[in-house]
């Protein structure tokens, strides 16, 4: 179920109406609707693929109760191994089974030696990469013994299938999640409007911004070798938005109704087109999935405390991993090398923790050198954001050598130029608003709470309008395919 979809517009009020006025006297009937609402939500997609996370939460709830009482370290290991092949199978089997068959007879080839691959039509569930590893933080965590291994199957079921952040995250963690399922929730006005109010941002985001921004994205990469430099530059920087508005507009939906329905999820994006080096740029970008790969991967590698060699080693692998989490294509590991590439520089020269709060804090304009370090950081990461949208690495390669050959400095010229200046307005209005906002959680959380209610309703209203006109296409998320 899509959240810009008539569907979801008819499913949320529905589950919210039963959840606060027929379930809210007994909080385990509360989590029992959770779960089925939950379940509903994925199987409009397709029920089959339900079996996949019933029987990934039967796993880790059985492994983590076996931990509880188990002191041995050699069966902990054992147990921890179990949870970690069964999600990881899973993973690998459905989203890279074909990439490692097809690479394999590629490499034959290469050699001379032609060999026949047997590849399966295989269907992608929704939301595999952010589920298994939402559930492998509470087993790796109970593991760790930094969590209490829970006895209630229906919270931990509700957990590992919460709907608002099921299909794309924020990939929470079992610590912070968790225990919010094992408490009385009481309905909060004000928390509720805060939720709608990001829920419409995220909805803004999603089909003015991210849908509108595809459309030449689209046209531009899929004709790339009819167009100039500077066009597929245009088309790169479209794709940057289409991306950015697509999977944060998700996570301000997700976070938003979770608070309607009185959970708290953790802040997945911090306005990462103003950071002004790569560094901060992860660590304002899709948050849950760069501080889950820190925590369960970077440092028990040895992170950064290493010599120089280690240092390399530990970032290539962290981004490559994480590349390689985002789709079973060699770009998705090139885009990740990249990364690791303008990342380095700074982890070595002990520059990458130098720009931790948000820029221009407190004043109403960066300085002329945090405007060129963010133009500069912005511009490295679309050149990365080429191979991520590209087909394949030499379609990516294609585009970044038109991109630096000298029809870089003529005119962008494509079908509908002039149909893109509307799209260019609102992602610069977009744009100002987010940078209004940056200070705070989400970019309207508190724009125009002092206005005179018409003023403030009329903000909110066009939001709605713009919404209105151009969603009557729904598209998918793009982060669905991951």
């Amino acid at each position: 179920m899509l959240f810009n979809s008539i569907d979801f517009a008819l499913f949320l009020p529905i589950v919210f109406l039963l959840y606060w006025f027929v379930t809210h006297k007994n909080l385990k009937l509360q989590n029992f609707l959770i779960v089925v609402a939950s379940y509903v939500f994925y199987g409009w997609w397709d029920w089959r693929f339900l079996t996949l996370i019933v029987f990934s939460t039967i796993v880790d709830f059985t492994v983590g109760n076996l931990l509880r009482n188990e002191s041995k370290k050699s069966k902990r290991k054992l147990l921890l191994w179990v949870s970690i092949t069964v999600n990881l199978g899973f993973l690998g089997f459905f989203k890279y089974y074909n990439f490692f068959v097809e690479s394999f007879v590629d490499a034959f080839s290469f050699f001379g030696k032609e060999i026949q691959g047997g590849s399966l039509n295989i269907v992608l569930p929704v939301g595999i990469s952010f589920y298994t590893f939402q559930t492998l933080s509470y087993t790796i965590d109970v593991y760790r013994k930094k969590l209490e291994p829970t006895k209630d199957f229906v919270a931990f079921s509700a957990f590992v299938s919460f709907f608002p952040q099921l299909v794309a995250g924020p990939i929470e963690r079992a610590t912070n999640l968790l225990p919010q399922f094992y408490k009385k929730r009481v309905f909060d006005y004000h928390k509720a409007v805060d939720g709608m109010r990001q829920i419409l941002w995220g909805l803004f985001k999603k089909v003015v911004i991210a849908d509108n921004c595809a459309i030449y994205a689209n046209q531009i990469f899929n004709h790339s070798d009819e167009y100039t430099g500077s066009t597929l530059l245009l088309g790169a920087v479209f794709f940057a938005f289409q991306i950015y508005g697509d999977f944060s507009g998700y996570s301000d939906i997700a976070i938003g109704t979770s608070r309607l329905f009185g959970f708290n999820l953790m802040k997945n994006f911090a306005f990462p087109y103003f950071s002004r080096d790569i560094a901060e740029f992860w660590r304002r970008w899709h948050i849950s999935l760069s501080t889950w790969f820190r925590d369960y991967l970077y440092i028990p590698l040895g992170g950064s405390r290493g010599g120089t060699r280690m240092k390399i080693r530990n970032t290539f692998i962290i981004f490559i991993v994480s590349g390689f989490w985002h789709g079973a294509n060699w770009t998705f590991l090139v885009w990740g090398a990249l990364n690791a590439i303008y990342f380095l520089p700074l982890l070595l020269a002990k520059r990458n923790r130098t720009n931790m709060e948000i820029v221009a804090k407190g004043q109403l304009l960066p300085t002329f050198k945090e405007t060129l370090n963010i133009a500069i950081t912005f511009f490295i990461t679309v050149l990365a954001w080429v191979f991520f949208r590209a087909e394949n690495v030499t379609h990516g390669w294609e585009i970044t050598k038109q991109i630096f050959s000298t029809s870089l400095f003529t005119d962008p010229y494509f079908d509908d130029r002039l149909g893109a200046i509307p799209v260019i307005a609102y992602v610069i209005f977009f744009l100002v608003i987010e940078w209004i906002g940056r200070e705070r959680e989400y970019a309207i959380s508190d724009l125009g709470l002092k206005w005179a209610r018409p003023f403030r309703w009329t903000f909110y209203v066009v939001l709605l309008v713009f919404i209105y006109w151009y969603g009557d296409n729904e598209q998918q998320f793009i982060y669905f395919q991951f």
